[in-house]
């Protein structure tokens, strides 16, 4: 393997690894923050609230169907990263064959649930009768593009195990810009292609996700030699099939989790009107930028354990650790201020309707608090996931989503006084509590017990 993007992280400066490869991952989580922020700015500014809580609504319901499908992509990076450090080279290549296959099956089986079922889930969550419509054309678009997804995730997922963060964002830099060109056009319409409106901006997001998706295997397939199409290749290997479940069955809970506490804080907050919707729609599309620095140094933190825990160096895991948390909480502690101080300043994007203003604001006030936790939180799971330990963050996730968020939010959002900012509360709650949870089993060192792979002491 030859690539010259692939590093090995098992010598060498850690602060060094991790800023070299979080940073492209950042900015690519910035671009993809910017992708989906784009339908929004354009639906929010020119089509109207309603519009506007019409695409925030149906989130939560797309997030939830996918959630599991995420746990496998976490799985092929934990076990490309694991494997390329012991340098099981069959096994790799095998692994990515894999996981291509998987989640090609795996993302037709959920587009056709999520188009069939769109509407009994978005009545579920409580979605008001004005936007219902729209919203039904929303997701049902983005469900039906469902595969291109999946199929840039896996590619990313596996270039990231072996240490590639520079293609993966090269990639979704493309579907950017084709993303930010093609809105308007659908939208608003341009020669012989009709105005959309909601519907536009979701077919601008499913074209240029597979115009990315046919560009990274491409990579995999020509330029990199990575991805090896060989007679009998093209089938499932159950045993490895097996093992990427096992790794990705409880990272995909967790996501599900995560997914369905957003689906039932989302119907407490639908209850409160599209008003309220759109201020939430808005402000949570800000809010996933400050997210952004401790999940890509969560990303970068799990492929560096991945790979050293492979090689048997374990004490490099625990410096990993160190270097992620000062720097996702440094970069963090900027964002967290200008959530606070400022955040009407950032809200003018997407609406100049008062009302929405006031509450998206509002909503950016309560959550900033839980910023520099989730940081701390992000990287400490970053650890524990590279292990190959997923069921214990799925248990974490348990308890700060299920026994803290989700009661807090109906419970605050219950007392008048507080009413929807009782749920913006128990959010920022859930998350510091969270933090804490992951801290507590770090310490118990239990982690460094579920290594995949190693590679044989006589081979060191």
């Amino acid at each position: 393997m030859q690539n010259e993007k692939i590093t090995d992280f098992t010598e060498g400066s850690i602060p060094r690894h991790l800023v070299a490869f979080a940073l492209p991952m950042l900015l690519g989580n910035l671009l993809q923050a910017l992708y989906n922020t784009v339908d929004s700015i354009w639906v929010g500014r020119f089509l109207g609230a309603n519009a506007l809580a019409a695409v925030s609504v149906g989130f939560p319901v797309f997030f939830a169907l996918i959630a599991m499908v995420n746990g496998i992509t976490m799985a092929t990076t934990i076990l490309v990263s694991q494997y390329f450090g012991a340098q099981q080279h069959r096994e790799l290549h095998k692994t990515i064959t894999n996981s291509i296959i998987l989640l090609t099956i795996l993302g037709v089986i959920i587009s056709i649930i999520g188009v069939v079922f769109r509407r009994p889930l978005l009545e579920l969550i409580n979605t008001p009768d004005e936007i219902l419509e729209m919203a039904m054309t929303y997701i049902g678009i983005i469900m039906a593009g469902l595969v291109g997804m999946f199929l840039y995730n896996v590619a990313g997922a596996i270039l990231r195990g072996f240490g590639d963060s520079r293609n993966p964002l090269r990639f979704l830099a493309y579907a950017t810009v084709l993303n930010i060109i093609l809105d308007p056009i659908f939208i608003f319409g341009l020669g012989p292609i009709p105005a959309m409106g909601v519907g536009g901006a979701a077919l601008a997001t499913i074209i240029a996700q597979g115009i990315s998706a046919v560009l990274s295997l491409r990579y995999l397939y020509v330029q990199s030699g990575l991805l090896h199409w060989q007679p009998g290749s093209l089938r499932l290997d159950w045993n490895l099939t097996k093992l990427t479940f096992r790794i990705g069955l409880p990272a995909g809970i967790q996501q599900v989790l995560v997914s369905l506490s957003a689906v039932v804080v989302n119907s407490i907050v639908n209850s409160f009107g599209a008003t309220v919707i759109a201020g939430f729609g808005a402000g949570s599309r800000l809010d996933q930028f400050a997210f952004m620095p401790s999940m890509s140094m969560g990303m970068a933190v799990s492929a560096l354990v991945g790979q050293n825990l492979g090689a048997g160096k374990p004490e490099r895991a625990a410096e990993a650790l160190k270097w992620g948390a000062i720097l996702a909480s440094g970069i963090t502690a900027i964002v967290s201020v200008i959530a606070m101080v400022r955040p009407s300043i950032l809200m003018v994007l997407f609406t100049q309707d008062e009302a929405v203003l006031m509450e998206g604001s509002r909503y950016l006030r309560y959550v900033a608090l839980s910023y520099i936790p989730m940081a701390l939180m992000f990287t400490i799971g970053g650890v524990i996931r590279g292990a190959g330990d997923t069921v214990a963050t799925m248990y974490l996730t348990l308890g700060s989503l299920w026994i803290v968020r989700v009661p807090l939010a109906r419970y605050l959002s219950s007392i008048p006084e507080l009413g929807v900012g009782g749920v913006w509360l128990a959010m920022a709650l859930g998350t510091c509590m969270g933090f804490i949870f992951h801290l507590l089993y770090y310490r118990t060192g239990r982690w460094k017990e579920k290594v995949v792979v190693q590679r044989p002491q006589e081979s060191i």
